[in-house]
């Protein structure tokens, strides 16, 4: 599962992105520090596959993983190619869900 994080520019969603995946995203206070998506992949513990694994011994134990996409910052006039305009329209078409981050 792709989750987008999405908000208006210096709400915290890299900051957001880094509690979460751990990657170390640049972070700065000011627009459009993000232009490119970061993307950064999180295993969901759950403690019922660990049971499962011991008791049946798999060949291969893989567990379920969300992927988090960092998408840049949304600006007024978007939709008429302000700011990434187009490009943040494309991204975010490209997640199943979207983590609104607001202040």
């Amino acid at each position: 599962m792709r989750l987008g994080i999405v908000g208006l520019p210096n709400v915290g969603k890299s900051t957001l992105f880094n509690a979460i995946t751990k990657a170390g995203a640049a972070v700065a206070n000011y627009a459009f520090c993000t232009i490119d998506p970061n993307v950064g992949v999180v295993a969901v513990p759950d403690p019922r596959l660990d049971k499962l694994a011991e008791m049946y011994s798999p060949k291969k134990y893989t567990p379920a993983t969300i992927e988090f996409v960092d998408i840049a910052g949304l600006v007024r006039g978007a939709s008429k190619g302000e700011g990434l305009g187009n490009k943040f329209l494309a991204n975010i078409r490209e997640v199943d869900a979207i983590v609104h981050v607001v202040r």
